[in-house]
């Protein structure tokens, strides 16, 4: 008899109000970057404890080059020292890390750390964490519709083949279940280009807390309140009264 699939619960996090919650105190916009990147450290360790086996944050868009170059320079530097700081961590806590997105505009030195944080990370078992850099959904949307017309027009797979299920295994997340629950920090009702495919059946939660202050609790209050949302969904109602059995 086949063993049932463990169950999987991904929660995607755009992890948004960095910059605006160090303009409020009078810090430049990169104090708030440098706090929200302490911050993803807590929602990371408090996972496994809440039942979230994937967490996919999204760190920097494709849109966020258009931001001024220091503060481009100043993310990417915030990049490099999180993932030095944490690899040994990651590992040891048995956290297995992938990255979504295109790596050709990054730094090189950062795209090195990326890929030793992966290979390092590749037989760990625990949370797996996506971390989403130089990403956008119509752009990962983009590619996948490029590498599969690439196989059509090389013969190797027919238009007809093309279906959902091939669309999906063409996207940075192929190796990933779609998410449950979306998170916005910050108040902004928006998805600002995220998981657009994979999200389709997820539910989302807007708090108005800006990522620095995001803290454990708030995250799992969220996710409280969505299995309560899906038991109700789940739980049917009892008749009314007067009503015929």
């Amino acid at each position: 008899m086949q063993q049932a699939a463990a169950p999987t619960f991904h929660v995607g996090v755009i992890m948004d109000g960095n910059g605006r919650w160090a303009e409020a105190r009078g810090l430049a916009r990169l104090s708030g970057h440098a706090r929200g990147a302490r911050r993803v450290s807590d929602i990371v360790k408090a996972c496994p404890s809440l039942g979230v086996t994937h967490l996919t944050l999204y760190a920097f868009s494709t849109e966020n080059w258009r931001r001024p170059l220091a503060e481009v320079e100043g993310l990417m530097r915030i990049f490099h020292q999180y993932i030095q700081g944490k690899m040994a961590g990651l590992r040891r806590n048995d956290v297995r890390v992938r990255f979504l997105g295109m790596r050709d505009r990054l730094p090189d030195g950062l795209r090195d750390l990326m890929g030793r944080l992966e290979q390092e990370t590749r037989h760990c078992g625990g949370l797996n964490l996506s971390i989403a850099i130089d990403y956008g959904g119509r752009d990962e949307l983009t590619r996948a519709v490029r590498t599969l017309s690439q196989l059509v027009a090389e013969g190797a797979l027919p238009p007809s083949a093309i279906c959902e299920t091939r669309l999906a295994q063409a996207l940075d997340t192929r190796d990933l279940p779609d998410p449950d629950l979306i998170i916005r920090t910050s108040g902004e009702i928006r998805i600002s280009n995220f998981l657009l495919w994979q999200a389709a059946y997820a539910e989302f939660d807007f708090p108005a807390v800006a990522w620095p202050d995001f803290t454990v609790q708030h995250f799992g209050s969220l996710i409280g309140a969505y299995h309560a949302r899906r038991l109700s969904a789940e739980t049917p109602l009892p008749p009314a009264v007067g009503a015929r059995p």
